[in-house]
């Protein structure tokens, strides 16, 4: 951090807490509890962690964008556009619904069970324009081998999965995009300075350490959100590995451009009326309206747990 350098400072910290999700996956969420809602365009993270026999069969959406990070073992998609996509460590997916889309998220496992490591996951549901709630949906996955890392100073690594970070810049969709980066220090000690737009919303995951944000040095553990302030002279927040900790401190830093309009959601329909969601239940029902396709369509991915 330079001389002119100010930092956010942490706004709220919330515990993302285990809850069962899909069939026997679970997953720690903060953002999209009530402990954490209304962070535009921010609506939903999870932290999940899946088993063979459990996963995410086939269910509906409108509205959003979500972007899926494998931090361990290997996933899957599968789409009624579609689309298809497997994904390893460090891969990601960006999947806008808008006007509807039904797929399957499910775990890839060895093929003797009994080797199977569970796969851990990152899923940021992200609100889409008003504008852009019906467009069609669209689906895009990026290899981990085609994401760019930087080390700014020693003990620091960033992954940057989408935005600017420290000279390097990572594609941003035009529409449900952000920033979002994966951060490394292995080194107690290691600092670095992520600036970030003025006005944006960001926040900070921790997975693994502990971490210190801003100048009065906030600790945080792992399993937590740190939503940041947004002040006007602020550009950026200081994070630092604190001094005397043994185990390596990882988290996401994500941001985003906050959205000036109502947010009406129900499970996995996000519109701006609530006319808009009986309208999302009844297309689905009906299948109409960006829902031709779901009527009889069942992905292969799911049918392990869907009968």
């Amino acid at each position: 951090m330079t001389a002119t350098n100010t930092t956010r400072s942490p706004a709220k910290i919330v515990y993302a807490r285990e809850t069962p999700e899909g069939v026997g996956a679970t997953v720690r969420r903060s953002i999209g509890t009530p402990a954490l809602r209304n962070l535009s365009p921010f609506l939903m993270l999870d932290h999940a962690t899946i088993h063979p026999g459990s996963g995410f069969p086939d269910h509906p959406h409108r509205g959003q964008s979500t972007v899926s990070y494998v931090l361990s073992g290997m996933w899957q998609h599968e789409d009624f556009t579609g689309n298809t996509g497997k994904l390893g460590k460090g891969d990601v997916q960006w999947m806008t619904a808008g006007r509807g889309i039904v797929h399957s998220e499910m775990p890839l496992f060895h093929d003797d069970p009994a080797k199977a490591e569970p796969t851990e996951a990152l899923q940021l549901w992200v609100d889409l324009p008003a504008d852009k709630k019906f467009i069609e949906p669209s689906y895009q996955e990026k290899k981990a081998a085609d994401i760019d890392t930087a080390t700014p100073s020693d003990g620091v690594s960033v992954t940057v999965i989408s935005g600017e970070s420290h000279g390097i810049t990572g594609f941003v969709r035009p529409v449900g995009g952000c920033w979002f980066f994966d951060y490394k220090l292995s080194k107690a000690g290691a600092s670095a300075f992520q600036p970030i737009p003025k006005g944006w919303t960001a926040f900070v995951y921790v997975i693994t350490g502990k971490l210190q944000l801003g100048e009065d040095a906030t600790r945080v553990d792992k399993y937590h959100t740190v939503v940041l302030t947004a002040e006007d002279d602020e550009d950026g927040v200081l994070l630092t590995r604190p001094e005397g900790t043994d185990e390596e401190t990882r988290f996401v830093l994500i941001a985003g451009e906050p959205l000036d309009q109502p947010v009406v959601q129900y499970g996995p329909f996000v519109v701006n009326t609530q006319k808009q969601v009986m309208e999302a239940l009844s297309d689905y029902g009906k299948g109409q309206n960006g829902f031709e396709r779901a009527p009889g369509w069942k992905s292969k991915i799911g049918s392990q747990l869907q009968g």
